[in-house]
């Protein structure tokens, strides 16, 4: 691998553009005409323009992609998260026109994106799941009748869904047909697909993802838990490891189970299992995350691990010399999402230009980051404009990095979040590990 092109913007493109830098492989950013100043561009090898603003015209447009990679001579692209990262036509013509692409292959993405045929796969393999409709729903008779069977609340889901888009819990069946039709039309218009599925909603569960790692010869392994249970709307804002929830026996079970998943899929590359933990400790699966994670700093902390650098690794078709036995745990981490938004006006985007910029330091801080003094935040894309990630020995420790990062961490000319995550923080029961995923609706004021 001698020239990898970077599919993606923001801190994971500088992420990855890092990686690339310290294992000797040249780098290509893409950029839209309003990241021409973005920090990938100037950290890469090269960067050549892919389009305009709007996603559509530029990092979900693969034609413009394709010839980037033609034209710059890359050999591989590496897919970051989001945009085209899970997109199995995309791999696809990736693989049809000689370029790697850093994941897994085509129609092990394509198997596992759909949701509900995935769920099906590891039914047969004997993976508990979380009841619900044989594959797809047709029809809001056939809703009706799966829901009636297997009892409200439940989850209308989108199939080839993610990024919390195309999800509404029903309670009864009065509602039932209003939020299928919403359901159907927001799938359509995220993900390009009407299909959706049902499933049993779990009530206050715990949300607990496995990291594995696989080679293709077969290797794999897990690199333990990420409690992402701090969420809204389904979107994740606080994840931690260990998770307060899993004694050692239940958290072998669990990476064990993620361990058969990944080899049930004839999986490669870095991928995520999702489950859900209910209040009697019985996990359910709940769906496989073909890439890598934007949470994926804190396992790195945990194992002392670099990600990154192992996916690209696989991806050149090396067999990993990790083994399960070799993988120690340590530290306890806690990673927060900062978001240019504002949580009391309803979450709503903040873009604009820094105008002041002062990131937290110290020993036990990490930042993944994009931005910088000056730098102007655009308003087509997701608001997450860093990573702040925090470890020491002990829970209480890590709580209390953390609270003094936020403090430091100052960033004026646009609204962020930190102050709101610094009111979940502070809150009792985070602190005793006392919550589960209806945490932010109960607890934090918006």
């Amino acid at each position: 691998m001698n020239k990898i092109l970077i599919a993606n913007r923001g801190e994971i493109a500088v992420r990855i553009i890092r990686a690339c830098k310290e294992m000797n492989i040249k780098t290509v950013a893409v950029y839209s005409t309003v990241d021409k100043d973005s920090l990938h561009t100037k950290l890469a090898d090269e960067a050549i323009c892919i389009g305009e603003g709007p996603a559509q015209k530029s990092y979900l447009n693969v034609q413009n992609i394709i010839e980037a990679a033609n034209i710059t001579g890359s050999d591989s692209i590496h897919p970051g998260y989001g945009f085209l990262s899970e997109n199995a036509k995309f791999a696809k013509i990736c693989e049809e026109s000689h370029i790697k692409f850093i994941g897994p292959k085509s129609s092990v993405i394509d198997s596992l994106g759909n949701k509900s045929n995935s769920k099906e796969l590891m039914k047969k393999c004997g993976i508990p799941v979380i009841p619900g409709s044989d594959g797809s729903v047709k029809s809001i008779e056939d809703a009706k009748k799966v829901s009636k069977k297997i009892g409200y609340p439940i989850m209308l889901k989108a199939a080839n869904g993610g990024g919390g888009k195309g999800i509404r819990v029903v309670y009864n069946e009065n509602d039932l047909e209003k939020s299928y039709i919403l359901v159907k039309q927001e799938a359509k218009k995220s993900f390009n697909d009407d299909e959706i599925y049902i499933e049993k909603f779990i009530e206050n569960p715990r949300h607990i993802e496995i990291q594995i790692m696989a080679d293709e010869y077969g290797n794999v392994v897990h690199l333990g838990e990420r409690d992402c249970t701090i969420q809204r709307n389904h979107q994740k804002i606080i994840e931690e490891t260990p998770s307060q929830v899993l004694d050692d026996k239940l958290r072998n079970k669990m990476g064990e189970t993620a361990i058969k998943v990944a080899k049930a899929a004839g999986y490669t590359s870095l991928g995520t299992v999702e489950f859900l933990v209910d209040k009697d400790r019985n996990f359910y699966f709940m769906e496989m995350n073909t890439r890598v994670q934007v949470e994926h700093p804190i396992t790195e902390i945990r194992t002392n691990i670099d990600l990154i650098k192992e996916q690209i690794r696989i991806a050149a078709n090396e067999k990993l010399k990790i083994r399960q036995k070799d993988i120690e745990f340590r530290n306890y981490v806690i990673e927060c999402r900062v978001n240019a938004e504002n949580p009391y006006k309803n979450f709503m985007p903040c873009p604009g230009k820094i105008t002041g910029l002062n990131l937290p330091g110290g020993n036990g801080i990490r930042i993944d980051t994009g931005i910088y003094e000056g730098y102007t935040i655009p308003s087509y894309y997701d608001s997450m404009i860093a990573k702040l990630i925090v470890y020491g020995t002990s829970r209480n420790e890590a709580i209390s990095k953390l609270k003094r990062a936020l403090e430091e961490f100052v960033i004026e000319g646009v609204t962020t979040n930190t102050d709101f995550i610094f009111e979940i923080i502070k809150n009792p029961d985070f602190i005793r590990g006392n919550y589960d995923t209806s945490f932010i609706d109960k607890n934090v004021s918006n």
